[in-house]
């Protein structure tokens, strides 16, 4: 079967839970494994506060982004970031913990012989997502020379294209993160 498209996935749900008073039933059996193999990378032995400028991108709505998608976006700025600007660090913030569930359909002649209807509806692990709220910085790439900022913004433009819902960028001096989205509409 194809894979359906993720806009049928992009609303935030309710997490999946399984509450069992015998604690070994108490997770997700056969949950995927994540496709997001790093969170940070670049010059790591360097503090995210010592770094004079910083690139943010910041959702502007409520969202659920696949773990495929937070791949892409990290494998194609990090080819960029690594071949230009040589010194840097850069954090995708966002971790997908959520469970996406699918509830897989047999369509077309003979189907009502093969399919279960809508027993066990609550459907079978398919892939993970990470949930993204309002206001929350999904990645941050931190450098320290000014010329690079017009590539910073570049940057994040190629991340938000690959990622569902609307974002901003910030580009500017390393400030604290509640200074930055104070400025946030």
């Amino acid at each position: 079967m194809a894979k359906r498209p993720w806009k049928i996935f992009r609303e935030i749900e309710r997490p999946y839970t399984r509450f069992s008073y015998s604690k070994s039933y108490n997770k997700i059996p056969g949950a995927p494994v994540s496709k997001l193999r790093m969170q940070i990378m670049g010059a790591t032995n360097i503090p995210k506060d010592q770094w004079k400028y910083a690139g943010h991108l910041i959702a502007l709505h409520n969202v659920q982004i696949s773990d495929y998608s937070l791949e892409s976006v990290r494998i194609n700025i990090l080819k960029y970031l690594e071949s230009e600007v040589k010194e840097f660090l850069f954090i995708i913030r966002k971790y997908p913990h959520h469970v996406v569930r699918e509830h897989a359909l047999v369509y077309g002649a003979g189907a009502d012989r093969i399919s279960q209807g809508m027993r066990h509806a609550f459907g079978r692990p398919y892939t993970r997502a990470a949930q993204v709220f309002y206001k929350d910085i999904i990645l941050s790439i931190y450098y320290n020379k000014q010329e690079f900022t017009s590539r910073i913004s570049f940057y994040l433009d190629v991340a938000r294209k690959k990622l569902s819902g609307k974002y901003k960028k910030y580009i500017g001096e390393n400030k604290p993160e509640k200074a930055i989205l104070s400025s946030v509409v």
